[in-house]
């Protein structure tokens, strides 16, 4: 897959309170089409005005879960990416609360891959969750306690469902 040719032209939304992520992101992103602000208050007037083909939410500084249960009552996929909001629990809340994906600052360069992941996943009605655990399994295994987490967590996304299995 390439990532470049699934994003291209695609409408998204960036909510982060973090002026240096958001350049990064507009970089990292830049054959989208991007809004991004700074507060809850401006990401819930986006979600609530605009069409987008995904939201990127940060979880700490936007209250970010807020921000997904909008998004899942307008069908805009939503996508969190998180520093110190980076736990399991945070990371089964996602699942249970309809996000498609939950990716690390940590990882930020690679933000395309996991944007297309997403888009890509939902056009085949596919679990965008498989490829996470795909492609950040590894990273998880190492921040949440070893390989075992890995099955476990497939096990919990299989049992809560989410919006996207």
């Amino acid at each position: 897959m390439d990532p470049e040719k699934v994003i291209r032209g695609k409408r998204v939304l960036v909510v982060e309170d973090e002026k240096d992520v958001i350049d990064v992101l507009l970089e990292l992103l830049d054959v989208c089409k991007i809004d991004a602000v700074t507060s809850f208050e401006e990401g819930k007037k986006m979600l609530k005005e605009n069409d987008y083909d995904i939201a990127i939410l940060d979880i700490m500084g936007v209250r970010g879960f807020d921000l997904l249960k909008i998004a899942g009552e307008r069908e805009i996929p939503a996508m969190m990416l998180t520093a110190h909001g980076l736990s399991e629990e945070n990371l089964q809340r996602s699942v249970e609360e309809g996000a498609a994906y939950y990716a690390p600052k940590d990882e930020i360069k690679k933000i395309a891959t996991f944007v297309a992941d997403v888009l890509e996943s939902i056009d085949k009605k596919k679990s965008p969750w498989e490829r996470l655990l795909e492609r950040l399994g590894g990273f998880y295994d190492r921040r949440f306690g070893g390989p075992n987490w890995r099955r476990k967590e497939m096990e919990f996304i299989m049992k809560k469902g989410g919006r996207y299995l």
